[in-house]
């Protein structure tokens, strides 16, 4: 773990709002929900606007125009709006999209932390990393209309998700979570939608990153923890070797999120 500040400073927030990524269903979140329940917290986990179904059902909806209408900018306000709705500052737990959503909603002050698990890159972060062009590249759809969904194959979810892992693990996981998505809320992620200020104060963050994830390489996520300068903001960042870009549904699950736990109770 490598900190920019060690100050505790206590939390008193026990309520955990998860934010799901892009590519799947918010049912992703499931055992997390029951591991963090079980240690006193109240959690929850909203689907996406257009996506309160489940995963094979918006699969045969697909291609969807409502869900291929999102964009970045509407999404995260739909979750500062969830946010503003609670009784209390809650700890944000956001996985891909989810975590860069997670790093702009501290950036407005309304979490008392935030996890960053295997994060979108805000605007100017980059890497040359083959795999996170040749995962991406098929989403971003630069030259297919974006009026229509996009769905990932199980070829490229193989790739993208799920490398490593047994055929028919990635098959039950492909066919219980795998979603249509919009080619524009992803190509929103290079534009000042996701920017962030990272020289700004902000709550104690975490990034988790994954040493085996073709999607959003660790190096990434890397880049990502070093560009926050506030030098008495926590910011904080672990990899995880086994983990893939699937790692909240890995076997290894429960390993990341006691990681979490213990960070949380630690501050």
């Amino acid at each position: 773990m490598n900190t920019s500040n060690n100050q505790a400073n206590g939390l008193s927030a026990k309520t955990i709002l998860f934010i799901t990524g892009a590519f799947v269903s918010n049912t992703s979140w499931d055992k997390w929900k029951l591991y963090f329940e079980a240690a006193g917290y109240t959690t929850i986990a909203p689907s996406w606007p257009h996506k309160n179904a489940s995963a094979c059902t918006l699969r045969k909806r697909h291609p969807d125009a409502a869900i291929a209408s999102q964009r970045l900018a509407d999404l995260i306000e739909y979750y500062d709006t969830i946010v503003r709705q609670l009784p209390e500052k809650p700890i944000l737990v956001g996985h891909s999209m989810g975590g860069l959503i997670t790093q702009i909603l501290l950036q407005r002050g309304l979490a008392e932390a935030g996890i960053a698990v295997h994060s979108l890159q805000p605007q100017g972060v980059m890497t040359f990393k083959f795999s996170f062009y040749k995962a991406g590249w098929g989403p971003l759809g630069f030259f297919t209309s974006a009026k229509k969904s996009y769905l990932m194959s199980f070829t490229e979810w193989q790739y993208a998700f799920t490398n490593g892992m047994e055929y028919e693990a990635q098959k039950e996981a492909y066919y219980n979570l795998a979603v249509p998505e919009s080619k524009l809320v992803v190509r929103d992620a290079i534009t000042s939608a996701a920017k962030v200020d990272f020289a700004k104060p902000h709550a104690p963050l975490l990034f988790l990153a994954g040493g085996k994830d073709n999607f959003i390489p660790a190096s990434l996520n890397y880049s990502n923890f070093k560009k926050y300068s506030d030098g008495n903001s926590i910011t904080d960042y672990k990899e995880f070797d086994n983990a893939n870009h699937f790692v909240l549904g890995q076997p290894e699950w429960e390993e990341k999120a006691a990681y979490i736990l213990n960070w949380i109770k630690t501050l």
